[in-house]
């Protein structure tokens, strides 16, 4: 399977987001494209992006009054969950897991920056929110209510499992 390529079509107009997906997105092209010899190390780099990308992601959720049992953030906690369990197998010589795994990733990936991350991209530019500083420019603009799905219209409101949500991998 070809390696995802950044492009525009996954930029979200925010730019540390942008900039944090397009590292994700050339991390896992390493990874796919690396020989055995180099595939762990490699894999452990992107495990070790993501858990920043996704911690960062969920701390401007919480700022912004997204719910820490969002969707959004569930679906951030079974992916590292998985990509975590990638790193045991692929340390006991199971290359091929991490290679399936981050073809998989490869094909979650758009869908996540182009439904998820494009709501919490949106809702960050209504409440004029600034990731570098955490500021919120315009808190007249947040929510009353916390935020429990994923601030988009193809998430539920309710909470999504474990099950469904490692099935959307």
């Amino acid at each position: 399977m070809p390696a995802l390529q950044w492009s525009e079509t996954l930029a979200l107009g925010l730019p540390v987001m942008d900039a944090t997906h397009e590292e994700f997105v050339n991390l896992l092209a390493q990874v796919v494209n690396a020989p055995d010899t180099e595939l762990m190390p490699l894999w452990r780099a992107l495990v070790t992006h993501t858990d920043e990308h996704f911690t960062r992601e969920d701390s401007w959720m919480r700022d912004t009054r997204f719910s820490s049992t969002n969707c959004h953030t569930t679906q951030h906690l079974v992916v590292l969950q998985v990509m975590r369990e990638g790193d045991k197998r692929g340390s006991n010589g199971e290359l091929a897991v991490v290679r399936q795994m981050a073809d998989e990733l490869g094909v979650w990936f758009p869908q996540h920056a182009q439904s998820m991350d494009a709501a919490l991209a949106l809702h960050l530019r209504g409440v004029g929110y600034d990731p570098a500083t955490g500021i919120v420019n315009m808190p007249q603009a947040l929510p009353k209510e916390i935020v429990h799905g994923c601030g988009g219209s193809t998430c539920a409101t309710e909470e999504t499992s474990e099950q469904e949500t490692a099935a959307a991998l």
